[in-house]
């Protein structure tokens, strides 16, 4: 079986969650979401006999165009797969089930936030979107591939949110569907990257040598020698470079300050860290 009918197999389950998520949380608890999926939300109120699948898939049209030359034939191909089955799966629910409003809406925007970033982050690895904003921030990460795609589709749909909230009149809906895209954007990046809690080190010092053979020695870390310069001083000096597992930062920190007090130490979060003592190199 190829690769490509796997995936397409695999945004069929995804979709429904997608679908399940929208018309059990959100629908019924009136609460606002994101994306296209929120402005057909929007515009169903107003026009209730405009399904909001067809709605999202007609809204979805012009983006798909614009984005054809950016993502090539293929990636849109996918995408609008999964557009039409995610919309289509929404419709087909909401004719045949209606859902009752939950009890506690907090229940319903943190059930939901997960029911739709889990399947989005399938449906992303994939290398599809289900369009309007997950497009938008997969066009976007071609310029800005720094960023998360779970940050890139938060910040989107806040926009949309912030309209629905105007176009419902009622600021609690805009509320809760901002706990639901933090909750969702969170829930996609864990699939998206998995539970990867890696870090990268940066130590400045004099003892570079020394600290570089004890963190091979000690903690079992490759570490790197860049080449640096002091901007004020113009003092050429080495800057070690080092990745490791979350739970080693308290042990690194320890290392550095006994062997060199004066050392400056910056720690950042890393994702998709891949080669010896990580993983496999071949997984990006």
């Amino acid at each position: 079986m190829s690769h490509k009918l796997i995936s397409y197999l695999w945004i069929i389950p995804a979709s429904a969650v997608y679908a399940l998520g929208f018309n059990w949380c959100f629908v019924p608890n009136d609460i606002a979401f994101g994306g296209l999926t929120g402005v057909a939300q929007i515009i169903n109120r107003f026009l209730p006999q405009a399904p909001v699948g067809t709605l999202v898939i007609l809204l979805n049209i012009p983006l798909f165009l614009l984005g054809w030359r950016l993502l090539g034939g293929r990636a849109l191909a996918a995408s609008l797969y999964a557009m039409f089955v995610s919309s289509a799966a929404i419709d087909v629910l909401s004719a045949f089930h209606t859902f009752r409003p939950m009890d506690d809406p907090l229940l319903a925007c943190l059930y939901g936030g997960v029911l739709m970033g889990a399947s989005l982050g399938v449906i992303l690895l994939q290398g599809a979107t289900t369009g309007g904003t997950d497009l938008m921030a997969r066009l976007l990460q071609l310029r800005l591939s720094w960023l998360p795609m779970g940050k890139l589709l938060l910040a989107i749909d806040l926009a949309v949110v912030a309209a629905a909230a105007a176009a419902f009149g009622d600021l609690n809906s805009a509320l809760y569907g901002a706990v639901a895209l933090y909750v969702s954007s969170r829930v996609i990046d864990l699939v998206l990257y998995g539970l990867d809690t890696s870090k990268v080190a940066y130590i400045i010092s004099q003892k570079h040598r020394e600290l570089a053979a004890r963190l091979t020695q000690e903690l079992g870390r490759g570490v790197t020698l860049l080449q640096g310069q002091g901007a004020w001083s113009g003092q050429e000096t080495q800057v070690l470079l080092c990745a490791f597992k979350q739970r080693e930062i308290t042990a690194l920190k320890a290392l550095v300050r006994s062997l060199d007090p004066d050392a400056f130490l910056i720690v950042c979060n890393a994702h998709e860290v891949a080669g010896l003592g990580f993983g496999p190199a071949d997984q990006f």
